[in-house]
């Protein structure tokens, strides 16, 4: 079997730092299921690998069936007022992306390719625009369940699913700066949001068993940026609003978060003026899956050669076709 390189147990940040390796990244990419662009966090995938994304995404379809959600696709970005509206800069601006675009003339064209002929920097002839990479798929849905009115007695479910982006480059492979996330998020009273809550961290971890990976559930927070972010992290944490499924894959004594499952309480409702049926703020939370790193789990523990995987975890990913 075409197995990963063996990794050491040990401190491979500063390694990969050092030496620019990373012994995972460089065995995927030797097995083509990797291809490298020359950015740190930023792949093309291989065929065998998007066609374990696409079971996966089909896995997490057939998990959900009963959720009655609405199915709502939005593109890997949004609108920039809708971005600022979110906050998403007071907590986590070190991952923000925004798109800047040429605005200028003839003019500013000439010295642009001036800048590029002499291998200057040409960028500041770029200016924002109003489009933002989202950060998560769920970020697009808030503005657009406000603009409904008030929810229905039952609240509502949504499914969603976007390429997402984080800035944050680096040579593990389990933490790409483009990388998709199927999420259901749940609207409604804080007992319907908790309620789905639990549901979904059995229901994980029961579909991360039939694909027979080690994992464990741990109480996780975001990472918020500075100083005023580590007492906000603290919040989170003291009032279990996070949790995260945990899947060893860059090493077996590292784990990496696949799933996460989320109570916002009342804050989405109070940005976007979301209301519950009895007028009240609405309460939000959601279960999102990491399709990439859930794919790389799935080779990293198995093999590269999925002909050779166990026969019970391809009929779960691909029995039911």
């Amino acid at each position: 079997m075409n197995q990963p390189a063996p990794i050491q147990k040990q401190a491979i940040e500063s390694v990969a730092d050092i030496a620019g390796v990373n012994p995972l990244r460089d065995a995927l990419v030797d097995a083509g299921l990797l291809i490298p662009t020359g950015v740190q966090g930023l792949f093309g995938r291989s065929g065998e690998f998007e066609h374990v994304v696409e079971a996966l995404d089909a896995l997490i379809t057939r998990l959900g069936a009963d959720q009655q959600a609405e199915v709502l696709r939005f593109p890997p970005a949004m609108s920039r007022p809708d971005f600022e509206r979110s906050e998403y800069l007071k907590g986590f601006p070190q991952l923000a992306g925004t798109v800047h675009s040429f605005c200028g003339g003839e003019h500013e064209q000439q010295r642009v390719l001036q800048c590029l002929e002499r291998g200057e920097d040409w960028t500041e002839y770029q200016k924002p625009t109003y489009v933002v990479f989202a950060p998560a798929a769920c970020y697009p849905v808030y503005p657009v369940m406000a603009r409904r009115g008030a929810l229905p007695e039952e609240g509502r479910i949504v499914d969603a699913f976007s390429y997402c982006f984080r800035h944050e480059p680096s040579l593990d492979p389990t933490r790409m700066q483009l990388f998709r996330m199927r999420e259901y998020i749940r609207f409604g009273t804080p007992e319907q949001i908790q309620a789905f809550r639990s549901e979904w961290i059995e229901r994980g971890t029961r579909m991360i068993e039939m694909l027979e990976l080690p994992n464990s559930i741990d109480l996780a927070n975001d990472p918020f940026f500075g100083r005023g972010g580590k007492i906000v992290a603290r919040s989170q944490r003291e009032q279990n609003l996070k949790f995260e499924l945990l899947i060893p894959i860059e090493s077996d004594d590292r784990l990496t978060a696949c799933l996460s499952f989320n109570y916002h309480m009342d804050h989405f409702g109070l940005l976007w003026g979301i209301k519950a049926s009895d007028e009240s703020v609405a309460h939000t939370g959601c279960v999102g899956f990491g399709l990439e790193r859930l794919t790389l789990g799935l080779f990293r523990h198995h093999g590269f050669d999925i002909a050779k995987w166990p026969k019970t975890v391809c009929d779960v990913l691909w029995g039911h076709a």
